[in-house]
């Protein structure tokens, strides 16, 4: 018989998900609606567990743009349209190019060839497989930033990561994306291998615009779609 959960354990259910994680899921696959209100008693009913774990996710939601906060409204849930991805886009566009190139003045030779394994992994798994290509591609990046000193940026990039991969695995890669994808890092390890900041710097800026361009267009493409008459 399972003891009773500690205020702590409360924020993790039993299938290993934060309440966090469940909310944010429900918002980004629409079980949650756009301007739905957030009413704390009802969600702690839901998920089994008490009120002060759902109002720390609800927090936590409000900071990354999820949950929008009005004085004797509550709270709500934000669209999870074009906007908000080309918003998380436009800082990652201004956050990675800067941890590049701190990258490319301490990159060492093992780290070059450990970017080539990582590269050859994911040029062999060839998109077959989304959550190894995902892992594979945060080794990839993670490499580069890991050791930055500022650990805030780190942060946020990890978070933002994990927001837009939540969001583009609603849709299917295109082929071209992926060749692009490809591409893109190949350029960027030829750039860390020249010393080139600058350039490596502009190669991950266009990685990143492409990614977000592709998840911005497959959601347009989603949201005009006609539904299929039974």
């Amino acid at each position: 018989m399972r003891e009773p959960a500690s205020e702590g354990d409360e924020l993790v259910d039993d299938g290993g998900a934060s309440i966090y994680e469940r909310l944010r899921d429900d918002i980004i696959h629409g079980r949650l609606k756009a301007n739905e209100r957030l009413k704390v008693a009802e969600l702690a009913s839901r998920m089994g567990t008490s009120t002060n774990p759902v109002r720390e996710a609800l927090q936590q939601l409000r900071g990354e743009g999820f949950v929008i906060m009005s004085p004797n409204r509550g709270a709500r849930v934000r669209p999870i349209d074009e906007e908000f991805v080309r918003d998380i886009c436009e800082i990652e566009v201004l956050i990675e190019p800067a941890l590049t190139r701190w990258f490319v003045g301490i990159a060492t030779k093992e780290d070059v060839e450990e970017l080539e394994r990582i590269q050859a992994e994911i040029e062999a798994l060839n998109f077959a497989d989304e959550m190894k290509h995902s892992n594979l591609d945060m080794r990839f990046h993670r490499l580069m930033y890991d050791r930055h000193y500022n650990r805030h940026a780190v942060d946020l990039w990890i978070r933002h990561r994990q927001i837009l991969w939540a969001i583009s695995r609603r849709f299917p890669t295109s082929l071209s994306r992926q060749s692009n994808v490809l591409e893109e890092h190949r350029e960027l390890i030829a750039c860390i291998k020249a010393q080139d900041a600058e350039g490596a710097a502009q190669a991950i800026a266009k990685h990143v615009g492409g990614s977000g361009y592709h998840i911005i267009e497959r959601m347009r493409v989603s949201r005009h779609a006609k539904p299929v008459s039974g």
